[in-house]
């Protein structure tokens, strides 16, 4: 047997070849992997309700999927994840209705960048019935693909605005370059987005009503960074897992953005000037290394009184955890 749960306790049995296990336990690289003695199993106490990814490591240290589980991440960027349940993982009553009936248009956009040279390309999703002569709110997503295929939030969109529960808005899912790069505390961001973005989305599919910045990890990063910068641009900002530990400049040993040590910079610039013009909805998962900075951050935002809710998940670093946080972002956006 692959694993077993009784209550939360989660055993995971080693197969052969495994040396070690990884996963949203020890936020799968961050943390030293959990060693395999003598060919034992592995016994740890996890969160009820949890939905857990893991990956056992071989002798080289290379990661693999375990082959006596069958159940599959949502995890676009590895093939080994497998995921175990900690009693029941509770969906968002949203993903238990029907698909809606009227759906969104995708509206597919490819250009050649000049502040981030290279191919670049964003899915318009505009709501069942738009007219783009009236102002409407539009959210720039980032990770767009990510977003657009695996979060499923133009999908989310059509079933709470079918259902009576929200109006609709324009979602542009924005594909990065080298997201590292550009989401991280970048300033030249705003200039790909003003000048290459802007024009080719505005006018042509919505009148604005409102700007709003959308994204997970380093993208709610971006997303808070330059929707708390600039007023005159953005009013709200959804941020799933922020990777909230970043400082302009900062880098690990071997050129890599820091997102481990380099602390709070962005919460430390919001406490000092609030960003007031914005409307915030903040959530992160329970089993992951970013929990923490979430929840100073949230507290940060408590105590200046600015208009945000924060949300928890019982999830790591992952698409289950952000696909689960979708609708109640959505809805505290777009609800009536």
């Amino acid at each position: 047997m692959a694993v077993s749960v009784q209550g939360q306790q989660v055993t995971f049995s080693p197969p052969a070849g495994a040396v070690a296990l990884v996963g949203d336990m020890t936020d799968w690289k961050k943390k030293p992997a959990i060693p395999v003695q003598d060919g034992q199993p592995i016994t740890l106490t996890l969160p009820r309700g949890a939905w857990v990814e893991y990956a056992w490591l071989d002798a080289a240290g290379e990661p693999f999927a375990d082959p006596d589980n069958p159940q599959r991440s949502l995890n676009p960027w590895w093939p080994y994840p497998r995921a175990v349940v900690v009693g029941e993982y509770l969906r968002h009553p949203l993903w238990r209705l029907p698909d809606a009936t009227r759906k969104g248009t995708a509206h597919r956009l490819t250009w050649q960048g000049h502040v981030f040279p290279g191919t670049r390309r964003a899915v318009v999703y505009t709501p069942y019935g738009h007219d783009p002569g009236r102002p409407t709110p539009v959210y720039y997503v980032q990770d767009g693909v990510a977003f657009y295929r695996t979060g499923k939030l133009g999908e989310v969109m059509d079933r709470a605005v079918e259902a009576g529960l929200a109006s609709g808005a324009v979602l542009v899912f924005v594909e990065p370059g080298d997201r590292s790069a550009e989401y991280y505390l970048n300033d030249r961001y705003l200039d790909f987005l003003r000048e290459e973005v802007f024009p080719r989305v505005e006018g042509e599919f919505v009148t604005v009503s409102e700007r709003g910045l959308w994204g997970a990890s380093l993208g709610g990063l971006i997303s808070m960074y330059l929707g708390s910068q600039h007023p005159e641009l953005f009013s709200r900002v959804v941020s799933h897992s922020g990777a909230f530990i970043a400082r302009p400049g900062a880098t690990d040993p071997d050129g890599t953005i820091n997102t481990t040590t380099a602390g709070e910079w962005l919460r430390e610039q919001l406490t000092a000037e609030p960003p007031r013009h914005l409307k915030i909805s903040l959530d992160t998962g329970t089993l992951e290394w970013l929990t923490g900075p979430n929840r100073r951050m949230a507290g940060a935002l408590a105590d200046t009184g600015l208009l945000h809710q924060y949300r928890e998940y019982p999830s790591g670093h992952n698409w289950v955890t952000w696909r689960e946080a979708l609708p109640e972002a959505f809805l505290y956006m777009q609800g009536g």
